[in-house]
Protein backbone atom coordinates (compact mmCIF):
# COMPACT_ATOMS: atom_id res chain seq x y z
CA UNK A 1 0.00 0.00 0.00
CA UNK A 2 1.50 3.44 -1.10
CA UNK A 3 1.56 6.40 1.38
CA UNK A 4 0.25 9.60 0.49
CA UNK A 5 1.16 12.54 2.66
CA UNK A 6 -1.71 15.31 1.39
CA UNK A 7 -0.87 19.07 2.40
CA UNK A 8 -3.06 21.35 2.76
CA UNK A 9 -4.51 24.07 4.87
CA UNK A 10 -7.95 23.52 4.28
CA UNK A 11 -8.80 21.23 7.18
CA UNK A 12 -12.74 19.74 5.26
CA UNK A 13 -10.95 19.76 1.64
CA UNK A 14 -8.20 17.69 3.67
CA UNK A 15 -10.49 14.79 4.80
CA UNK A 16 -12.22 15.06 1.98
CA UNK A 17 -9.02 13.75 -0.43
CA UNK A 18 -7.95 11.50 2.52
CA UNK A 19 -10.82 9.95 2.31
CA UNK A 20 -11.29 9.77 -1.19
CA UNK A 21 -7.54 8.39 -1.72
CA UNK A 22 -8.29 5.70 1.17
CA UNK A 23 -11.24 4.17 -1.01
CA UNK A 24 -8.76 4.24 -3.94
CA UNK A 25 -6.77 2.03 -2.17
CA UNK A 26 -3.71 4.63 -0.51
CA UNK A 27 -2.82 5.17 2.96
CA UNK A 28 -3.45 8.69 3.11
CA UNK A 29 -2.68 11.12 5.82
CA UNK A 30 -3.30 15.47 5.85
CA UNK A 31 -1.28 17.94 7.23
CA UNK A 32 -1.33 21.87 6.78
CA UNK A 33 1.91 23.57 6.95
CA UNK A 34 5.14 23.79 5.05
CA UNK A 35 7.29 22.86 8.05
CA UNK A 36 5.53 20.00 8.98
CA UNK A 37 6.22 18.64 5.15
CA UNK A 38 9.67 19.13 5.56
CA UNK A 39 9.90 17.21 8.84
CA UNK A 40 7.34 14.36 7.72
CA UNK A 41 7.73 13.65 4.08
CA UNK A 42 9.98 10.60 4.12
CA UNK A 43 7.51 8.28 5.83
CA UNK A 44 5.52 9.03 2.76
CA UNK A 45 5.51 7.47 -1.01
CA UNK A 46 4.45 10.66 -2.95
CA UNK A 47 3.37 14.35 -1.26
CA UNK A 48 0.13 15.81 -2.68
CA UNK A 49 1.26 19.54 -2.31
CA UNK A 50 -1.20 22.33 -1.88
CA UNK A 51 1.04 25.56 -3.37
CA UNK A 52 -1.32 27.82 -1.06
CA UNK A 53 0.32 27.47 2.30
CA UNK A 54 0.18 29.70 5.52
CA UNK A 55 3.99 29.55 6.86
CA UNK A 56 6.08 28.84 3.61
CA UNK A 57 5.96 29.54 -0.29
CA UNK A 58 4.29 26.18 -1.67
CA UNK A 59 7.35 26.63 -4.36
CA UNK A 60 9.88 26.96 -1.97
CA UNK A 61 8.46 23.68 -0.11
CA UNK A 62 8.93 21.97 -3.75
CA UNK A 63 12.75 23.07 -4.01
CA UNK A 64 13.49 22.16 -0.41
CA UNK A 65 11.85 18.96 -1.11
CA UNK A 66 14.14 18.27 -4.42
CA UNK A 67 17.19 19.49 -2.89
CA UNK A 68 16.87 16.68 -0.06
CA UNK A 69 14.99 13.60 -1.47
CA UNK A 70 13.54 12.28 -4.84
CA UNK A 71 10.00 11.82 -3.42
CA UNK A 72 7.27 12.30 -5.83
CA UNK A 73 5.42 15.50 -5.70
CA UNK A 74 1.99 16.69 -7.58
CA UNK A 75 1.37 20.35 -6.56
CA UNK A 76 -1.96 21.36 -7.04
CA UNK A 77 -2.89 24.91 -6.85
CA UNK A 78 -6.72 26.84 -6.25
CA UNK A 79 -5.57 29.54 -8.74
CA UNK A 80 -6.06 28.03 -12.46
CA UNK A 81 -3.20 29.74 -13.69
CA UNK A 82 -0.66 28.50 -16.35
CA UNK A 83 2.88 30.65 -14.78
CA UNK A 84 1.59 29.08 -11.39
CA UNK A 85 1.64 25.67 -12.54
CA UNK A 86 4.84 26.03 -14.84
CA UNK A 87 6.54 27.76 -11.69
CA UNK A 88 5.86 24.55 -9.74
CA UNK A 89 7.38 22.17 -12.59
CA UNK A 90 10.04 24.33 -12.15
CA UNK A 91 10.48 24.47 -8.32
CA UNK A 92 10.75 20.44 -8.78
CA UNK A 93 6.97 19.34 -8.83
CA UNK A 94 6.42 16.06 -10.92
CA UNK A 95 3.11 17.33 -11.56
CA UNK A 96 1.05 20.33 -11.39
CA UNK A 97 -2.73 20.73 -11.32
CA UNK A 98 -5.63 23.20 -10.50
CA UNK A 99 -7.38 22.31 -7.83
CA UNK A 100 -11.01 21.63 -10.13
CA UNK A 101 -9.71 18.11 -10.69
CA UNK A 102 -12.12 14.79 -10.45
CA UNK A 103 -10.93 12.26 -8.09
CA UNK A 104 -10.55 9.77 -10.30
CA UNK A 105 -8.12 12.20 -12.57
CA UNK A 106 -6.13 13.05 -9.14
CA UNK A 107 -5.77 9.16 -8.47
CA UNK A 108 -4.77 8.83 -12.00
CA UNK A 109 -1.58 11.07 -11.47
CA UNK A 110 -0.63 9.48 -8.98
CA UNK A 111 -0.59 6.10 -9.98
CA UNK A 112 1.49 7.55 -13.43
CA UNK A 113 3.81 9.56 -11.60
CA UNK A 114 4.72 6.67 -8.81
CA UNK A 115 4.77 4.24 -11.91
CA UNK A 116 8.17 6.49 -13.55
CA UNK A 117 8.97 6.75 -10.15
CA UNK A 118 9.37 3.09 -9.13
CA UNK A 119 12.86 1.08 -9.76
CA UNK A 120 12.58 -0.49 -13.03
CA UNK A 121 13.62 -4.21 -11.93
CA UNK A 122 14.55 -6.23 -8.87
CA UNK A 123 16.37 -8.95 -8.21
CA UNK A 124 14.42 -12.14 -6.86
CA UNK A 125 14.84 -13.91 -3.59
CA UNK A 126 14.52 -13.18 -0.02
CA UNK A 127 17.96 -11.66 1.40
CA UNK A 128 18.69 -12.64 4.87
CA UNK A 129 21.00 -10.79 7.34
CA UNK A 130 20.32 -12.68 10.72
CA UNK A 131 17.49 -11.22 11.82
CA UNK A 132 16.58 -8.74 9.14
CA UNK A 133 14.55 -9.94 6.07
CA UNK A 134 14.63 -8.21 2.82
CA UNK A 135 11.92 -9.51 0.73
CA UNK A 136 11.95 -7.91 -3.30
CA UNK A 137 8.93 -9.87 -4.28
CA UNK A 138 6.95 -8.22 -1.65
CA UNK A 139 8.73 -5.26 -1.03
CA UNK A 140 8.94 -6.02 2.59
CA UNK A 141 11.60 -5.24 5.20
CA UNK A 142 11.23 -7.70 8.75
CA UNK A 143 13.45 -7.25 11.71
CA UNK A 144 12.97 -9.78 14.02
CA UNK A 145 9.54 -11.11 12.60
CA UNK A 146 8.50 -7.55 12.55
CA UNK A 147 7.16 -5.43 9.49
CA UNK A 148 9.26 -2.59 8.82
CA UNK A 149 7.38 0.53 6.99
CA UNK A 150 9.71 1.90 4.62
CA UNK A 151 8.94 3.80 1.66
CA UNK A 152 9.90 3.29 -2.15
CA UNK A 153 13.60 4.60 -1.92
CA UNK A 154 14.07 3.15 1.33
CA UNK A 155 13.65 -0.11 -0.03
CA UNK A 156 15.87 0.24 -2.83
CA UNK A 157 18.72 1.36 -0.83
CA UNK A 158 18.25 -1.50 2.00
CA UNK A 159 18.16 -3.78 -0.70
CA UNK A 160 21.37 -2.41 -2.80
CA UNK A 161 23.02 -2.31 0.17
CA UNK A 162 22.45 -5.94 1.40
CA UNK A 163 22.68 -7.42 -2.12
CA UNK A 164 26.49 -6.67 -1.73
CA UNK A 165 27.00 -7.11 1.63
CA UNK A 166 30.34 -7.85 1.80
CA UNK A 167 31.49 -4.75 -0.07
CA UNK A 168 31.56 -1.05 0.19
CA UNK A 169 29.04 0.65 -1.97
CA UNK A 170 29.94 3.86 -3.07
CA UNK A 171 27.91 7.03 -3.32
CA UNK A 172 27.86 7.32 -7.22
CA UNK A 173 27.05 3.46 -7.14
CA UNK A 174 23.74 4.39 -4.98
CA UNK A 175 22.86 6.88 -6.89
CA UNK A 176 22.90 4.99 -10.18
CA UNK A 177 21.38 1.95 -8.73
CA UNK A 178 18.82 3.75 -6.51
CA UNK A 179 18.15 7.01 -8.27
CA UNK A 180 18.93 6.22 -11.69
CA UNK A 181 21.09 9.39 -11.73
CA UNK A 182 25.23 9.98 -12.31
CA UNK A 183 24.94 13.21 -10.74
CA UNK A 184 28.40 12.65 -8.92
CA UNK A 185 28.36 15.46 -6.16
CA UNK A 186 27.96 15.04 -2.75
CA UNK A 187 23.94 14.82 -2.36
CA UNK A 188 21.62 14.70 0.69
CA UNK A 189 19.68 12.45 -0.63
CA UNK A 190 21.56 9.42 0.29
CA UNK A 191 22.11 11.10 3.75
CA UNK A 192 18.72 11.28 4.83
CA UNK A 193 17.37 7.99 3.08
CA UNK A 194 20.67 6.24 5.34
CA UNK A 195 19.59 8.20 8.51
CA UNK A 196 15.78 7.39 8.40
CA UNK A 197 16.54 3.48 7.61
CA UNK A 198 18.93 3.81 10.53
CA UNK A 199 16.01 5.15 12.64
CA UNK A 200 13.53 2.83 11.44
CA UNK A 201 16.00 -0.10 11.87
CA UNK A 202 16.48 0.76 15.86
CA UNK A 203 20.40 1.06 15.49
CA UNK A 204 22.88 3.30 13.07
CA UNK A 205 24.76 -0.62 13.16
CA UNK A 206 22.44 -2.02 10.12
CA UNK A 207 24.38 0.35 7.57
CA UNK A 208 27.89 1.25 8.41
CA UNK A 209 29.59 4.85 6.75
CA UNK A 210 32.91 4.34 4.79
CA UNK A 211 33.91 7.83 5.50
CA UNK A 212 35.07 9.66 2.10
CA UNK A 213 33.69 6.52 -0.18
CA UNK A 214 30.08 5.05 0.60
CA UNK A 215 28.50 2.60 2.83
CA UNK A 216 28.26 -1.04 3.68
CA UNK A 217 25.71 -2.95 5.42
CA UNK A 218 26.58 -4.00 9.14
CA UNK A 219 24.90 -6.68 11.32
CA UNK A 220 23.72 -6.18 14.92
CA UNK A 221 23.14 -8.87 17.11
Amino acid sequence: MRHVLVVEPDDSTAQSIVRDLRRQGYAARSIDTGGLTLRMYRDADLVLLCLELPDIDGLEVCQSLRAQSDIPVIAFTHLDEELERVLALKAGADDCVAKTWGFREIGARIEAVLRRAAPKSAPSGTISLQSLHIDPRTREVRLRDRLIEVTSKEFELLHTLAANSHTVVTRQELMAKVWGSTWSKTSRTIDTHVSSLRAKLGSGGWIITVRGVGYRMGHVS
